[in-house]
């Protein structure tokens, strides 16, 4: 199942020194989650502290479980958007990502 998921991150109180450790141990648990197909796309949105991506995962629950792995879970504030196959997908079309509930098109 793919999710798509928006993170606000929260100020660190601890200070920049801090925040730099958890950034740099931010990136590798997320090359980690990318090397086993989790973590799909990641945006960060320009001159926030915030990104949106695409993660897949078997339910809400493993999700979950993936999020309190990530070094910034205790500053993030995430909201989850499941997402299903729309009929009208242009990559289904394509032949691209074809969906078996909606006959194989």
């Amino acid at each position: 199942m793919e999710f798509l998921v928006h993170m606000e991150v929260a100020r660190i109180a601890e200070g920049p020194e801090a925040e730099a450790a958890l950034r740099a141990r931010e990136a590798v648990r997320a090359r980690e989650l990318a090397d086993a197909g989790i973590l799909l796309r990641l945006w960060r949105v320009p001159d926030k502290r915030e990104n949106w991506g695409i993660w897949r995962a078997k339910d809400a629950d493993e999700l979950q479980t993936v999020f309190a792995s990530l070094p910034l879970f205790p500053y993030l504030r995430i909201t989850i958007h499941p997402l299903a196959s729309h009929p009208n997908d242009p990559q289904i079309g394509r032949g691209i990502g074809k969906d078996p509930q909606l006959g194989g098109r």
